[in-house]
């Protein structure tokens, strides 16, 4: 199965060059690293990071992830959250979003549906 996490471009550095993070500054204040299932992204991007430049979408094959659960949020829905670090070798691909004019980030292909 495969989930989805944002991370602002420095973030994403920093965790290409460590092999291993905590997550967002978001994710350690709230003791898990979030992530959304691929029909989350969408809102995920507008409720977190409207508007905003250098994100970095990972694909992140959740098999070796271990304390995965999946936890009801804010609007309802069940979010994937991972209640330990991960590794990069758990990172099948990365994406830079491009922000349209209009505020929008243009997604990958597989998630343009």
């Amino acid at each position: 199965m495969l989930i989805f996490k944002l991370f602002r471009k420095d973030e994403w550095l920093k965790f290409k060059a460590s092999g291993r993070t905590d997550g967002a500054p978001i994710d350690v204040s709230d003791g898990f690293i979030h992530f959304s299932e691929e029909e989350q992204v969408r809102e995920t991007l507008k409720k977190y990071y409207d508007k905003q430049e250098n994100l970095i979408l990972l694909k992140v094959h959740t098999l070796n992830l271990e304390h995965l659960v999946w936890e009801n949020a804010s609007n309802g829905d069940m979010y994937p959250h991972l209640y330990s670090t991960l590794d990069i070798a758990n990172v099948e691909d990365e994406f830079e979003l491009i922000l349209n004019k209009d505020g929008s980030h243009q997604l990958p292909d597989f998630l343009r549906k």
